[in-house]
């Protein structure tokens, strides 16, 4: 009955890192003693780990699929090894051949889920119709160059909407949801300006962080009588700058065994992370200079099942504006609103029951990585698309603000505990995400991977 319901659920349909299986038989498979071919091989699967990797895809999963693609053409016996910004692969052709070894830098890191799940289908093509090499990377190369989908004004929006959105889901109202959204445009303006010119990102999300803060202060300073809760528009903009990390993956990376890479991806995270607050912080010594106001920050929580409705839909619009700011394909926007307003009432039921706020987002991110792995398949579509994109309204923006707050403020075992908070709510989600695509990729698992227990090679054939 389970398999019954899965099979409905999914549409029978896997995506290509969780259908790994056997390279089609009888096999045809390359000439390993022509050292062009197997170049074109070694390069073809190079790139596809590139696209996926500089995506923020996890290493055993970006492994799995190199390692797939050069079984498919007889490349049987590969030792990869993949690091935050680099993948070597040398490939055994036989005791009466030298290996041959190849080494390729990943030298940017993109947030076009567009292309990953493009290099996913080229991936399930190529284990369907084995597609010659020279084929196949010409394939790879309209993906790799092809522009994006959608304007770049609209990825935009994209991030502002999800900013207004954040802060609705805080219950900052419509006027607040109005400044966080021309905020954040603003940032998104200013920053790709600055990384035309080669400013290091780490001080673009400084920049970030000080355009969030300036509309803050402006509201409590001369706006009183609105009767705002400016703090919010901070904690929106800190959101938006914190989704396009790549904590799931480096938590990931920690727990599957790959510690190189996620301390390399971890050491970002926490340096983007310092731009942001060093941003934060800056402009509000600045406005007590110049005798301005402050944004206090509540630190009681915001998260109750008041406005159900109005949060439901708060959180499944910042998840899809995140898919969309993200270049994700229209199926896959879906996906993740659905995704997005599952995490949001898995973390305020879970909270309403009396678990704290690291619980609570462990349990949403769990299940959001189950449900965005069925539903990935379902729109055929990288579980890593929504599974990041269901977190994001999750994401501890307001309580980096209120520790940052409390720093300024002399109130030091406070601020320390809310930013330690942030960082261990931080971990639960990307953890969760990990452990619920792990349960997806369990029930969708292959036979002939649980019954063998492992990739089965290719079979050549002589014919």
């Amino acid at each position: 009955m389970l398999d019954g319901a899965v099979d409905r659920l999914v549409a029978d349909r896997r995506a290509t890192v969780d259908a790994v299986v056997e390279a089609p038989a009888p096999v045809q498979p390359i000439d390993l003693t022509d050292d062009a071919t197997v170049t074109e091989v070694m390069d073809l699967a190079e790139r596809v780990g590139e696209v996926v990797l500089a995506s923020g895809t996890a290493v055993m999963d970006t492994t799995t699929q190199i390692e797939f693609i050069a079984a498919t053409y007889g490349l049987s016996k590969c030792d990869i090894d993949v690091t935050y910004n680099s993948i070597r692969i040398s490939a055994d052709r036989g005791p009466r051949l030298p290996p041959y070894s190849t080494m390729r830098v990943v030298h940017y890191r993109s947030l076009d889920f567009t292309r990953l799940a493009a290099a996913d289908r080229l991936t399930r093509r190529i284990r369907r119709e084995l597609v010659p090499p020279q084929e196949a990377l010409a394939a790879l190369d309209e993906i790799t160059s092809a522009p994006h989908p959608y304007p770049r004004w609209l990825a935009t929006v994209g991030w502002a909407v999800m900013a207004a959105a954040v802060a609705l889901l805080l219950n900052g109202g419509l006027l607040v949801a109005l400044l966080s959204f021309a905020a954040t445009t603003m940032i998104d303006r200013t920053n790709r300006v600055l990384n035309r010119r080669g400013l290091p990102f780490f001080f673009q999300h400084m920049v970030g962080g000080i355009i969030a803060t300036v509309p803050a202060v402006l509201v409590s300073t001369f706006a009183k009588s609105l009767h705002l809760d400016p703090a919010l528009i901070i904690a929106a903009g800190i959101t938006v700058l914190l989704a396009g990390l790549q904590l799931v993956g480096a938590v990931e990376d920690a727990i599957t065994g790959a510690p190189i890479t996620a301390s390399a991806r971890m050491l970002e995270v926490i340096m983007m992370t310092g731009g942001i607050i060093a941003g934060i912080a800056f402009t509000l010594r600045v406005a007590e200079v110049f005798e301005a106001t402050v944004p206090i920050a509540d630190m009681t929580s915001t998260r109750d099942l008041t406005n159900l409705p109005l949060k439901l839909f708060a959180g499944a619009l910042t998840s899809a504006a995140f898919a969309l700011a993200c270049y994700a394909e229209r199926r896959a926007v879906a996906a993740a609103a659905f995704s997005g307003a599952a995490a949001t009432i898995v973390y305020l039921l879970v909270q309403h029951f009396g678990f704290g706020p690291i619980v609570s987002s462990g349990v949403a991110a769990t299940v959001v990585g189950l449900a965005g792995g069925l539903l990935a398949r379902r729109a055929l579509t990288p579980p890593l698309v929504v599974a990041v994109a269901g977190i994001t309204p999750l994401l501890p923006g307001l309580r980096v603000y209120r520790g940052l707050y409390a720093l300024l403020n002399d109130e030091l075992i406070v601020g320390l505990n809310q930013l330690f908070s942030a960082f261990a709510v931080g971990l639960a989600l990307a953890a969760g995400v990990t452990l619920g695509e792990w349960m997806a990729r369990d029930l969708r698992r292959p036979r002939i991977v649980k019954r063998m227990g492992s990739l089965r090679r290719p079979r050549l054939s002589s014919g």
